[in-house]
């Protein structure tokens, strides 16, 4: 099915297509009488006329679209805050956000960027599934990029945001302590490819130290998966020592789920035996589990508005680009019943 055209709506209102390109285009004041414009605007509602942004954006050579090129982000739970965060920046300034998924097939990347350019868009997206390193895709020199949820190997090639995995660590380890426990154990996840591994470590360690307490590197236990159940093997191991710890830490909560299970199964009450906080804020799990897990939100909406944002304003840079900016977005902490005071 073809657009209605400037040509059909000339044709149907017995005018010239100038006079329609005029009236459609606001312009027509003082060249088109009233009647005839009032006329014009009626029957191209009546057509359902649209303009052509593909043809508008040839003449103007400004597409008003950008592309975001995402790696599995699309079939993930996250993805819906992020790409609405993104969605919602772009049509504030009158863009159009056009998003390509290779849910991560390999070879399809090099297709769907081809795909995005021959649409003329402004700028790109780079969306990996999770915190990670990230090859940038080859586009022409003049295209600004800006990375959503990674960073890009070389850091001054382009823009950048990303969670504060430390900072929303260490707010997690701080809550605990503040609860009153000293003896604190993190359940991380055994796989160096996740750059927040390290980073989550990190946070938590300096949380301790920071309240004078040493880490114990046998309460820093490792899952093999993101899974439950591997939270659980893990969890089980480590609650069922002589001198266990009074609460637990975990990299995700998934694995905090896990940890759950761990504890019912060896008749632990959450909070009055244990004390447990995740990371991820992860909406089928944290408000799922009895009682509520207080959580650390990652903050994909607030991250995607960032990279729209910054992405439209280099787009709408005149001259040689300005330097490199990144951004650590925060993670706040929320609140819910599984954190509660050390046993006396």
């Amino acid at each position: 099915m073809s657009l209605v055209t400037l040509r059909d709506i000339a044709k149907e209102v017995g005018v010239s297509i100038s006079a329609v390109s005029l009236v459609l285009n606001d312009r027509s004041d003082g060249r088109v009488n009233a009647e005839a414009a009032a006329r014009i605007r009626a029957v191209a509602e009546e057509l359902g006329y649209v303009p052509n942004l593909l043809a508008r954006g040839l003449k103007t050579k400004h597409s008003l679209t950008i592309g975001l090129l995402s790696d599995g982000v699309a079939s993930t739970p996250f993805a819906g805050p992020m790409i609405a965060g993104a969605q919602t920046v772009a049509a504030e300034f009158g863009y159009l956000l056009m998003l390509i998924d290779t849910v991560g097939m390999t070879g399809l990347e090099a297709p769907a960027v081809k795909a995005l350019l021959q649409r003329n868009i402004e700028g790109l997206i780079v969306a990996p599934d999770y915190h990670a390193i990230v090859t940038l895709p080859r586009v022409p020199r003049s295209l600004p990029i800006v990375v959503l949820d990674g960073r890009p190997e070389d850091p001054t090639m382009s823009d950048w945001v990303v969670p504060d995995e430390t900072g929303g660590a260490f707010t997690a380890t701080r809550h605990l302590i503040e609860a009153g426990h000293r003896r604190i154990a993190m359940c991380n996840f055994d796989n160096k490819r996740y750059v927040a591994t390290k980073l989550r470590r990190q946070g938590y360690e300096e949380a301790l130290r920071t309240a004078g307490i040493e880490p114990d590197p046998s309460l820093h236990v490792l899952a093999k998966e993101l899974t439950a159940a591997a939270g659980k093997e893990a969890a089980l191991e480590l609650l069922s020592r002589s001198d266990r710890p009074t609460a637990v830490f975990c990299f995700s909560d998934k694995l905090a789920f896990g940890v759950y299970q761990a504890a019912a199964q060896l008749g632990l009450r959450i909070p009055e035996d244990l004390s447990i906080v995740g990371f991820d804020n992860h909406a089928f799990v944290a408000e799922s589990l009895l009682p509520g897990l207080t959580t650390v939100q990652l903050p994909h909406h607030e991250m995607g508005v960032w990279a729209a944002r910054r992405l439209i304003e280099r787009s709408q840079e005149a001259g040689e680009p300005g330097p490199v900016v990144s951004q650590l977005a925060h993670c706040p902490l929320v609140e819910r019943a599984s954190v509660g005071p050390p046993r006396a």
